[in-house]
């Protein structure tokens, strides 16, 4: 049940003072190390999932597992794709499992970020599902990320921060005032007088990318200042190494010898961050605060007339590949009745990621042109309904 509405779990760290962490996980060594620290610390918690990290695991089985992770915690978790690609990228992030989503134009010039970011607003929020935008260009110096962020620091303004959430509709803007993807080099240097006039400005949660290396005062002064979320991955692939590194030094020889008690590695540095942060201890008044995530299944069941089986079956095959492609659609599951003398012979089952996606998908052009031309005319005996999923 605790896979909450992210939205909410952001306005409520923004609305009381503290930050919750996003951290970005590429193996299950990191997502138990992470999870068991929420629990521990009793803190909400983001799993981030970083399209620059797919080629580490497999997107899809990871989302099932960090799922399935989140669905059975005792704390506030959702799940987040952090620096999508792709409008494509978002849309499958969220049939996989995601509630919220970052695709990155900050790469771009100002107009095409935004109009990379409200195409992607437009859709998730069809989803019910918070977007993250990015302005400002936060780049690596040293580290495991460094190189998948090129180019010279860009620091976001106060008044192109607000011209940019007035015009993509964000939930959430990741800002550029000094921090950097990977290790920093020397003593940080952050802009908090440019921070505090962005959070003037626009008073919504924002997010701070390149979140290790910064001095115990310096978060403070972030979270003072509107940052509600906190990017946070290089410490914790820094923390997993030296525990390999230590169990090499001991002797260890295979795989599970060398990553022995990497996932307390992990908690270690995952439970350092939520005390520092503020979001140890919140984890039942951000639940008090915060929608639980529920989607929703689609159920009809129906007969045909006019065509045989065989042509059901493969109008079906068909609406599977062509629904299951429309924003918010999860699964897509089409069966036939076990006993031929059933009242019902065939059955669709949908999952849909939220209940918005209900309107969006009966009007979705796709699914209209479907329905009109290859389901309707002949499945005029069905029964459908609409349930939210506990």
């Amino acid at each position: 049940m605790p896979l909450v509405n992210m939205k909410d779990m952001l306005a409520h760290a923004h609305r009381t003072g503290y930050a919750v962490g996003a951290y970005d996980l590429v193996s299950l060594h990191f997502l138990e190390g992470i999870m068991e620290a929420a629990e521990c610390d009793r803190a909400p918690v983001i799993l981030s999932l970083a399209e620059s990290h797919f080629r580490h695991f497999d997107f899809t089985l990871a989302m099932a597992a960090t799922v399935a992770a989140a669905r059975r915690a005792s704390v506030p978790v959702a799940i987040h794709l952090d620096h999508g690609e792709s409008l494509q990228s978002a849309i499958d992030a969220i049939r996989l499992g995601c509630n919220g989503v970052m695709v990155d134009g900050s790469h771009l010039p100002f107009a095409e970020n935004v109009a990379c970011t409200r195409e992607v607003v437009e859709m998730a929020h069809g989803c019910g599902v918070p977007v993250e935008g990015e302005l400002g260009y936060v780049p690596g110096v040293e580290g495991e990320d460094a190189k998948l962020h090129p180019g010279e620091l860009s620091m976001t303004t106060p008044e192109e921060a607000a011209a940019f959430v007035a015009q993509t509709g964000v939930d959430f803007l990741a800002v550029s005032i000094g921090t950097v993807h990977g290790r920093m080099q020397g003593t940080p240097r952050l802009d908090i007088e440019r921070l505090a006039a962005i959070n003037a400005r626009l008073d919504m949660p924002l997010v701070i990318h390149g979140g290790t290396g910064l001095a115990d005062e310096q978060y403070r002064a972030l979270i003072a200042n509107g940052v509600a979320k906190i990017n946070y991955f290089t410490a914790l692939s820094d923390a997993a190494a030296e525990a390999i590194r230590r169990n090499a030094a001991q002797g260890a020889k295979g795989y599970t010898g060398l990553t022995e008690g990497v996932h307390v590695a992990v908690e270690a540095e995952c439970r350092r961050m939520n005390a520092l942060w503020g979001s140890a201890g919140k984890a039942d008044a951000c639940l008090a605060a915060c929608r639980p995530w529920r989607e929703v299944e689609h159920l009809i069941i129906y007969n045909v007339a006019g065509i045989d089986e065989a042509e059901a079956l493969e109008r079906a095959e068909e609406g599977r590949r062509v629904l299951g492609a429309i924003p918010g659609v999860r699964r897509i599951e089409h069966g036939v009745a076990l006993r031929p003398d059933a009242r019902y012979r065939f059955a669709w089952l949908i999952r849909f990621a939220a209940p918005e996606v209900v309107g969006n998908y009966r009007t979705h052009p796709d699914h209209v042109r479907f329905a009109d031309e290859k389901f309707r005319p002949v499945a005029a005996d069905r029964i459908s309904i609409d349930y939210e999923v506990g």
